[in-house]
This record gives C-alpha cells, structure tokens and sequence, in this order.
C-alpha cells in the first residue's frame, strides 16, 4: 500500500494539511483530469486553476523550480521574470504541450472578456 510521506515523518513546508490532505483543500482551488485511452492513443491533461478569480487580471505570485529537466515546459520564463501567474497550470504530456498551451491561451481570452 502507497503512503502518504507524513506516513513517515517527512512534514515539507509550515502549513497544516487539509482534511483531505489534497491540493483541492486549499479554498478556491479547481483541478480537473481528462484521460484519452484507445487504439491511438493513451494520454491526458491535468488542470489546476488556482484561484476563481481572473488570474490574468488579478494576477498570483508565482515561482518555478526545474528538477530535472527533461520534460517540456511552456511559461517558465515568464514565472521567473515577472514573479506571476497568469493563467491555469496544465500538466501533459512532451507532444500536447502546444495543443495544451493553445487551449489556456482560448481559456485565458475567453475568461477576460466576462465581466
């Protein structure tokens, strides 16, 4: 059976986890998963948005930290300079980066032009 680290003893950072110990327990917080499996293919798309309000508006302080280099990532430099976070965080695979990163920038378009 997988455990969670506090299993062990490992505490990382000062908060206190939620009730579920789950990103979803901080207020405000949306995740949703889509998983693709057929013939073709075997993928999927994980979305985080932090806050419900315009975060292109009404933007997040953000930072970024690559541990190992090897996936793709679109948005990183930005993070780093402006120390911001201005759209939902989309979590793919190597080759739907781009579709994924057209989809926010629609989503991101979209959401600034509600009132």
């Amino acid at each position: 059976m997988n455990q969670r680290i506090r299993a062990y003893g490992i505490s990382i950072g000062e908060g206190t986890p939620g009730p579920l110990n789950k990103i979803t327990d901080v207020p405000g917080v949306l995740v949703g998963h889509e998983t693709i499996v057929n013939e073709r293919n075997c993928t999927g798309v994980t979305v985080i948005v932090p806050s419900p309000h315009n975060i292109f508006r009404d933007k997040l302080t953000a930072a970024s930290f690559v541990l190992n280099g090897f996936g793709k990532s679109q948005g990183l430099v930005q993070i780093d300079e402006l120390g911001t976070l201005e759209t939902p965080i989309a979590l793919t695979n190597t080759l739907n980066v781009g579709l994924v990163h057209d989809a926010l920038v629609e989503y991101t378009i979209r959401r600034c032009g509600q009132t």
